[in-house]
């Protein structure tokens, strides 16, 4: 059994698509079918299902996934033990994260982990936490830090870091300073909010729900993807809006950005490292994924 032929045969189920196959391995698309109809030829039986969109293996592809996957990460664990002795741990490591985790989180993370291990390189993607999790279980990622979590009993989600959404505005909104304000006191006001599937918008939209009230009420003029965005709209006094706390110190340093809480809206959250509990790893993603559990670890305890 080619072990070329394994690992195109996990690329596509793990793509669910013969083209992104190709593209992962440098690869073109007729080498890429070659290699699995050879090796469904090796095994006698068919290994893919190929009459939908989405290709899924058979009950016979099954089986071999779960083998050639062990095949494959024992191949690299070799290497990264060859690379331990050799003192060179090397590699890439994929993390997709949602926006503030990304920009206020993760930096922090990755520069102690790439002080230990200078020769990985590492690919940051973002999304917002309802794809960062769709990624995990759709095996295109193995890790990724959310704001959000979504119940599913094969995702494993650790505390790294607490936060509160808070209500920001150009000017003052109130003549006390810091004052709370109540949903009331901001109903006739313009809106700038997160776009549908981000942590925060999910967040804002249950706490509402909580006291009775919906986000439809609100006079959304703008959504955006982007805190830096919705930051400077705010700035422009386009309108007001909710965002991270960790999003706004340097604004609120600057004067440029007031900060409020409102009563009895609760908009405290976590940040999560999320993993798939029942993946197999290769050697140096189990490597990161125990420097992340030892760092949230060592954060919490001030070390």
């Amino acid at each position: 059994m080619d072990f070329r032929q394994l690992e195109t045969f996990v690329q596509v189920i793990d793509s669910k698509s013969f083209s992104k196959a190709a593209n992962n391995l440098y690869l073109t698309q007729p080498t890429v079918t070659s290699h699995i109809q050879n090796l469904e030829k090796e095994v006698g039986t068919a290994l893919l299902n190929r009459s939908n969109k989405n290709i899924t293996y058979t009950k016979a592809g099954s089986i071999l996934y779960d083998y050639a996957k062990e095949i494959i990460n024992l191949k690299d664990t070799v290497h990264f033990k060859l690379g331990e002795y050799k003192g060179k741990i090397e590699g890439n490591l994929l993390v997709s994260s949602s926006t503030i985790p990304k920009l206020y989180i993760l930096p922090y993370l990755l520069k102690d982990f790439v002080e230990i291990y200078p020769n990985v390189t590492i690919d940051m993607m973002r999304n917002n936490s309802k794809d960062v999790i769709k990624d995990i279980l759709d095996n295109n990622m193995n890790f990724g830090i959310v704001g959000a979590k979504l119940d599913n009993k094969n995702l494993e989600y650790i505390e790294l870091i607490e936060d509160e959404l808070v209500l920001i505005s150009s000017k003052s909104l109130t003549p006390k300073k810091n004052q709370k304000l109540s949903l009331d006191d901001i109903k006739n006001e313009k809106f700038i909010m997160r776009k549908p599937g981000s942590g925060s918008r999910l967040l804002l939209e249950t706490a509402l729900k909580q006291v009775n009230q919906n986000i439809n009420k609100f006079n959304v003029v703008a959504t955006s993807e982007s805190n830096e965005t919705i930051k400077k709209l705010v700035e422009l006094n386009v309108g007001i809006s909710f965002i991270s706390k960790l999003a706004i110190k340097e604004e609120i340093k600057r004067g440029v950005l007031k900060s409020y809480t409102i009563n009895n809206l609760n908009l405290n959250r976590k940040f999560y490292f999320v993993y798939h509990k029942k993946r197999n790893l290769s050697p140096l993603a189990n490597t990161f994924k125990n420097f992340v559990l030892d760092w949230i670890k060592k954060t919490k305890n001030g070390d």
